[in-house]
């Protein structure tokens, strides 16, 4: 079962966790760089991410084959589910703010002291979550790191991209990465998948 990403309510309260971090630096975090241990995902990027996760309430085998439920989040032993399953919709938005922390804190370990616009915050939590905080360490993204380091933001953008699972181009992957690298370098969260509309009027992405 899916509900419609634009359905998603994420139990925050205004204002956003990410507007109060930005005041509590005392600076707005879309015009000027803060530490990024103020800094919490956006609401824009928690839609952004539901749109390219979906929300599924049956647990279903991933493009790469892993057990997949909610808002992309990957069954675990402790989450006592198998393929077929369902949760409830509360439950769906748990695991995604869980799962939101977690990058969360692996982005932080990741960049260090650089700091960072709220959008590039954002784009990096979008890539610990959609590939794991294994795959952006040091041995398995030397490239991103050495960016980091270097604090060449640049450089930093040109390395997010992921366009494979289980050894195979994914085209999802494809736009996802743009999407990602266009929220790090242009705060530009919209989808940039081609919309396309048929001679009878019918609209495909």
């Amino acid at each position: 079962m899916a509900l419609s990403p634009g359905a998603v309510e994420f139990g925050r309260d205004a204002p956003s966790h990410a507007t109060v971090a930005a005041a509590e630096a005392s600076v707005d975090a879309m015009k000027y760089r803060v530490d990024a241990e103020k800094l919490t995902v956006s609401e824009a990027m928690m839609e952004a991410l539901a749109e390219e996760e979906g929300v599924m309430l049956t647990v279903y085998r991933d493009v790469a084959g892993y057990p997949t439920v909610g808002v992309g989040h990957l069954v675990r032993p402790a989450d006592n589910l198998k393929v077929g399953d369902t949760i409830t919709y509360e439950q769906a938005i748990e695991f995604l703010e869980n799962d939101i922390k977690h990058a969360e804190e692996a982005v932080k370990r990741l960049v260090g002291d650089l700091p960072l616009y709220q959008y590039e915050f954002d784009a990096l939590v979008d890539l610990v979550y959609n590939v794991g905080e294994g795959n952006v360490s040091a041995s398995e993204s030397p490239k991103l790191n050495a960016a980091m380091k270097a604090g060449n933001y640049e450089a930093i953008a040109s390395q997010l991209h992921y366009h494979t699972a289980a050894g195979s181009k994914a085209n999802g992957l494809v736009y996802r990465s743009e999407r990602r690298q266009a929220i790090f370098s242009e705060a530009a969260y919209g989808d940039p998948r081609p919309i396309e509309i048929s001679v009878s009027g019918e609209v495909s992405a």
